[in-house]
C-alpha cells in the first residue's frame, strides 16, 4: 500500500493534518465484494459502515441515537472512506471532484432528519478538498443495516 503521506505544500495531506485526522489501513471487506473498482477516472468504493473503537458504531436514529450522533458516524466513515480512496489511487492529491456520496441511514420510520446526518460526511470532504469536495449526493432512511450499523456510505470519485 503507499505511504499515507504527502509533503507537498497545500496538499490534501496538510489539510488532513491540520484537521489532526490520520487515514487508517484499507479495510478488509465484509462479504463477497471488493472494497473499490476503478474504471477510467473513476473510482467507486464500496459501502463502509459507522465504526466507533474498531467496532460497528450500532443504533438506530430517532430511536436510541441523535442527529448529532449520527452525523459524527458519517464524519467517522468519511474518514475511512478516505483510507481506502488513498489505497486506490495511491494520492489524494490526485482527485479532481468527489462526484457522488450516497448515505443509508438506519432510521426510525419517522426519522426525517437523514440529510443532516450525512452532512457529518460531506462536510469534512469540503474541508479536505475544497472545491473539488463539492458532490451530488442522495440520503436514505432504511429499516436496518448489516451489523446493525446507524450508516452506511459510499462515494464515486473522478481521479485526474
Amino acid at each position: 500500500m503507499p505511504p499515507l503521506t504527502n509533503s507537498a505544500p497545500g496538499s490534501v495531506y496538510d489539510r488532513l493534518t491540520q484537521l489532526g485526522i490520520t487515514l487508517p489501513p484499507l479495510a478488509i471487506p465484509a462479504a463477497a465484494y471488493v472494497p473499490f473498482v476503478r474504471s477510467g477516472n473513476l473510482v467507486f468504493i464500496s459501502g463502509h459502515i459507522a465504526r466507533h473503537d474498531g467496532k460497528p458504531w450500532v443504533g438506530q436514529l430517532g430511536r436510541d441515537m441523535t442527529t448529532a450522533t449520527g452525523k459524527q458516524a458519517a464524519r467517522a466513515i468519511a474518514i475511512d472512506l478516505l483510507g481506502t480512496l488513498h489505497a486506490a489511487v495511491g494520492d489524494l492529491n490526485k482527485i479532481e471532484r468527489i462526484v457522488k456520496v450516497l448515505s443509508l441511514v438506519n432510521s426510525a420510520p419517522d426519522y426525517t432528519e437523514h440529510h443532516l446526518v450525512t452532512n457529518g460526511c460531506s462536510e469534512l470532504l469540503g474541508e479536505v478538498f475544497g472545491e473539488r469536495g463539492a458532490h451530488a449526493r442522495s440520503a436514505f432512511g432504511v429499516a436496518q443495516l448489516p451489523m446493525g450499523a446507524c450508516v452506511e456510505i459510499e462515494l464515486i470519485v473522478q481521479v485526474g
